[in-house]
């Protein structure tokens, strides 16, 4: 297994994680980690920038994917690109903290970050399952919550 810890502003310093780890790759997916890593931040800028075509693009096109939001829930690729179509972007100043990539095979990864905005109380939590497609890393899966600080 590989962790990549990412900085508040989601790229520099990586740290691998510590510890045992009971997937068969540990410690051999430092590749797969940054790359999903990169994808990650493109995913982040498309969000604060409200660029649809990428933020539909990176989720999987497929009727098995799910978004669970903040409010919301989409089932599918259709309904994920209609909400976000309608949800294009995130308010400004979002920043995230404590950012983990953890690559579990070369071709699976799942990002979690916490998120928060200027003058909200409430922490905000992102977790994101990512598998590596033949069209390129896709989310799979995703989780949107929000709790009061």
């Amino acid at each position: 297994m590989n962790v990549v810890r990412l900085t508040a502003a989601g790229a520099g310093a990586h740290a691998p994680a510590a510890g045992p780890s009971s997937f068969p790759d540990a410690g051999a997916l430092p590749d797969t980690a940054a790359e999903v890593a990169a994808v990650f931040g493109r995913y982040e800028r498309a969000l604060r920038e409200a660029d649809v075509a990428v933020l539909t693009e990176l989720f999987w096109d497929d009727p098995r994917c799910v978004r669970y939001g903040v409010a919301d829930r989409q089932y599918g690729a259709t309904e994920i690109a209609a909400w976000r179509a309608a949800n294009p972007g995130v308010p400004p100043g979002r920043t995230l903290s404590e950012t983990v990539v953890l690559a579990t095979s070369p071709t699976t990864a799942v990002v979690s970050t916490l998120f928060g905005y200027p003058d909200s109380p409430a922490e905000g939590r992102q977790t994101q399952t990512w598998v590596k497609l033949p069209e390129g890393w896709r989310i799979v899966a995703a989780h949107v919550s929000e709790v009061p600080a």
